[in-house]
């Protein structure tokens, strides 16, 4: 069976040795790099898995080698920081990280973490169909992509799955529980304003008016709504 590889890029000798040493014993194959440069050749060399990053390097912002990786791949991401506020996990999440750990840490916890993102990305769609599409909105479960209009829509990770699920949904309302439930983790501890930095990204992108939506419609107090395939737009 091959192991999957995880890139770590972090620059703590104290945080990368034993980090490594934990993934190796867990059926890993860790790859450690400890500055951006190296971190963006690795990625680009070895196809990692999925990505650990640390936000402050020596030569750079890990933010930037995030927008980097986003930029080529939905590879999926985590962010490691030393900073704990809420509006540094808000920011990652913006650039398209997948979640999010903060130092200290346990090797454990990290761990569980991986699982559960490999977990998430590894598994089946549940539509019978491998195209959804709602008016101009098209989405291809077999090969994740997303075009509206025609013209690709590039969505990270948790973009990709909350959207698939409000689209598997369209004309039903999905409660916040079960997006944050199926998109992030039953036992997700972060905070829930998550949800709505996804949405709000994803109508960015699908150039959806938050005032006067023609896909993403919020019920307060429970949730959202995708529009039906039938249901006209305001325009219309």
């Amino acid at each position: 069976m091959t192991r999957r590889r995880i890139l770590l890029i972090e620059d703590e000798s104290s945080i990368s040795e034993p980090l490594a040493a934990a993934l190796e014993r867990e059926g890993f194959a860790p790859v450690v790099a400890s500055s951006t440069a190296a971190g963006m050749e690795a990625f680009r060399t070895k196809s990692p898995d999925l990505v650990l990053l640390d936000v402050m390097l020596p030569d750079g912002d890990g933010r930037e080698v995030l927008r980097q990786i986003r930029a080529a791949s939905r590879v999926p991401v985590i962010m490691l920081t030393a900073r704990g506020d809420e509006m540094d996990r808000v920011i990652g999440l913006e650039l398209g990280a997948d979640d999010h750990v903060a130092k200290p840490f346990s090797a454990a916890e990290l761990l569980a973490r991986i699982r559960a993102v490999l977990r998430r990305t590894a598994a089946p769609a549940p539509s019978s169909s491998s195209v959804l599409r709602v008016a101009e909105v098209e989405m291809n479960l077999d090969t994740r992509t997303v075009t509206k209009a025609g013209e690709p829509v590039q969505l990270a990770l948790k973009e990709f799955e909350l959207l698939r699920m409000l689209m598997e949904e369209a004309g039903r309302v999905v409660r916040r529980v079960d997006l944050m439930d199926e998109v992030w983790d039953p036992n997700w501890f972060g905070p829930t304003k998550t949800l709505d930095v996804h949405v709000s990204s994803l109508r960015k992108k699908l150039d959806d008016d938050p005032a006067n939506p023609s896909y993403i419609h919020t019920v307060r107090g429970v949730g959202f709504r995708f529009a039906s395939p039938d249901e006209p737009s305001p325009a219309g």
